[in-house]
């Protein structure tokens, strides 16, 4: 709402006043009503449901409509400081997306000595339909207010997570086994506990037992039920965990408090029976809203400049996850500043060569197709504009980034601009590992744990 609001005292009324505002109705106001109220008849929401309803069609919550009377009466007739004491309504015709409403009262009748006022209330639409009628009853103002409004806050519709449907898998499995390695943080240790409430993974806390209970004791909860693995300090805690991975004891590793160094340290160890002939890496498993899918950006974390070959295994750890979670012939796109091949961007160079170690064999279970920018990446108008034929561009389930900088700064910029959720895990050695900050939200580390729990009951079901 903008500009002044001025209302009206009982006195200052006179029968036949009116008011009245427009809106215009579209799908986005259908999903945000239907999200606030709670009401999810998949008249409003379900086309084909409702391609066989009375209608034929969607319509728009009556209540909708009726909430833009409520929104007249209080701010314009009488207007601000307004009570609502009752409404009649009649539902006349249907409100259809894409439908112009205007809302209307009129006073017919002052309550002498009560200060009510009875006024009749009408919408109507585009065509001049009257698709709501009734009256309202309305206490009016007592004091005389000229209302400036502050600018109300913007409503936005964010589609359901989009890794939703993976935690939502991974619940139903029964917990898996998980070594949370030196939690000894109140983070940490809520943490544990949230996984574990959620019904995702059943952890061990490995870690000095003293400092774990004081992390316990300061975040408030108990550890009853917790089996505890005690040792001397983090760099103990982590050589524990591999070592438990390692002999199948647990299925999954979570970092804590220590350093991710130190734990990727125990992880690669020629001596800890974790490596593989693979490098590990780093995905961030993405819930962009303004992208129409899951994303995997990679690796943001470990690699800081992979060569080539590294970034072979890096493309196909994430590859291997996104087959994992059942995307048959993921689409990757090496990214560059460019899309074409520079002799002086050795990101083109690697891109291209990428390209073509894809059809060689050398990458299997995916399309990959490099350099291209990121807009070629992720925008069929962009790739309609440029003119660029390719399976991939446009469509990309993988981003992969040219270095560990570019591909921290891209999945900060995407989290922290464009809201996205980011779970992240590390791939490439013998159990996933859960990678997560302390400035995540709940949403980022039950899809982290989720989809390690996905990944760790695959491999062993020798889908991996």
């Amino acid at each position: 709402m903008t500009g002044t609001l001025t209302n009206y005292l009982f006195h200052q009324m006179k029968i036949g006043d009116r008011a009245s505002l427009v809106r215009h109705v579209g799908p986005k106001d259908i999903e945000l009503f239907a999200a606030v109220s709670g009401d999810a008849n998949p008249v409003h929401l379900d086309a084909g449901f409702a391609a066989h309803g009375p209608f034929g069609h969607v319509v728009v919550h009556g209540m909708w409509t009726a909430a833009l009377i409520s929104a007249v009466l209080g701010t314009r007739l009488p207007g601000p400081g307004t009570i609502y004491l009752d409404q009649q309504i009649h539902f006349n015709k249907p409100v259809s997306p894409g439908d112009t409403i205007t809302a209307e009262v009129e006073v017919a009748e002052l309550i002498e000595g009560k200060n009510r006022v009875r006024l009749t209330t009408t919408a109507r639409n585009q065509r001049g339909e009257v698709v709501l009628s009734g009256e309202a009853l309305v206490l009016a103002p007592v004091e005389q207010v000229t209302w400036v409004p502050g600018d109300l806050p913007e409503a936005v519709v964010l589609p359901k997570g989009r890794w939703q449907g993976f935690v939502e898998e991974a619940r139903a499995l029964p917990p898996v086994r998980a070594a949370v390695v030196h939690p000894c943080s109140k983070s940490a240790i809520l943490g544990a506990i949230e996984v574990r409430d959620e019904g995702l993974l059943d952890p061990i806390l490995i870690g000095p037992g003293a400092k774990i209970r004081a992390a316990a004791a300061e975040a408030g909860v108990s550890l009853d039920g917790f089996r505890i693995e005690e040792t001397e300090h983090s760099h103990a805690a982590a050589a524990r965990a591999v070592e438990l991975a390692a002999c199948g004891k647990v299925q999954v590793l979570v970092k804590g408090s220590l350093h991710s160094d130190e734990l990727l340290a125990a992880v690669v160890s020629k001596s800890g029976g974790l490596r593989t002939e693979r490098r590990i890496s780093h995905v961030y498993a993405m819930d962009v809203p303004a992208y129409r899918k899951p994303v995997i950006v990679t690796d943001a974390a470990i690699n800081i400049a992979p060569t080539l070959e590294h970034k072979r295994d890096i493309c196909q750890n994430a590859v291997d996850l996104m087959r994992l979670l059942g995307r048959d012939q993921p689409k990757v796109a090496v990214l560059a500043a460019v899309e074409t091949v520079n002799a002086t961007m050795p990101a083109t160079l690697d891109a291209a060569a990428l390209t073509v170690m894809a059809a060689r064999g050398q990458i299997t279970g995916a399309l990959v197709d490099g350099p291209l920018a990121f807009d070629n990446a992720i925008s069929p108008e962009a790739v309609a504009t440029k003119g660029i034929v390719s399976q991939v561009a446009g469509e990309a389930d993988i981003l992969l980034v040219p270095d560990l900088e570019a591909g921290n700064m891209l999945a900060k910029q995407l989290i922290y601009f464009a809201g996205a959720t980011a779970a992240g895990l590390v791939l490439g050695a013998r159990v996933p590992i859960v990678l997560t900050s302390r400035a995540d939200p709940l949403s980022a580390r039950i899809a982290s744990a989720a989809l390690a729990k996905l990944v760790a009951v695959r491999k062993a079901e020798g889908k991996a």
